[in-house]
């Protein structure tokens, strides 16, 4: 379910998620244009996509919280391990983990755990991803956020 857009990226949340919506929720940021790695991001795009994943994992926290989600804090991470065997490879992207305090499954203090789909299907059959409403309002906060706490201007160089 798409929380946010920009010309360059997308904001989504993930609809098969690795942490449980009640564990602190999966968000992925991605590009619209395939960029295999960091290395490979113009510098406006870098600009561009570091600022996206602060403003939504503060708006992240805060709303998760609000939603009854004691998220302690957010992982952040460039993964992309289950594509680098895939014919079109890995490609960039962000996910950003809630990791909430009382998490019985993705433990806060612990590393993600995050086993291949295909060898634990299991693992990852009762995760339930963010709903409509956390979504909209992740959304209205990180639209709040750009105008008071992260203004573009700021972070992005002409």
């Amino acid at each position: 379910m798409t929380i946010y857009e920009t010309e360059n990226f997308i904001v989504e949340a993930f609809q098969k998620p690795h942490v449980d919506r009640d564990e602190g929720g999966h968000i992925k940021i991605y590009p619209r244009i395939r960029y295999v790695d960091r290395q490979s991001l113009p510098p406006k795009i870098a600009q561009e996509l570091s600022w996206l994943i602060t403003v939504t994992g503060d708006a992240m926290t805060s709303v998760m919280r609000r939603q009854g989600v004691d998220i302690g804090r957010v992982n952040y991470q460039d993964n992309g391990n289950w594509s680098v065997f895939k014919p079109e490879g890995p490609y960039i992207h962000y996910h950003l983990y809630g990791r909430a305090k009382t998490a019985t499954v993705q433990k806060y203090g612990d590393a993600v755990y995050l086993p291949q789909r295909k060898d634990a299907p299991e693992f990852y059959a009762n995760m339930q991803p963010l709903t409509t409403e956390d979504c909209d309002l992740i959304k209205q906060e990180m639209l709040r956020l750009m105008e008071t706490k992260y203004p573009k201007d700021h972070w992005i160089m002409s």
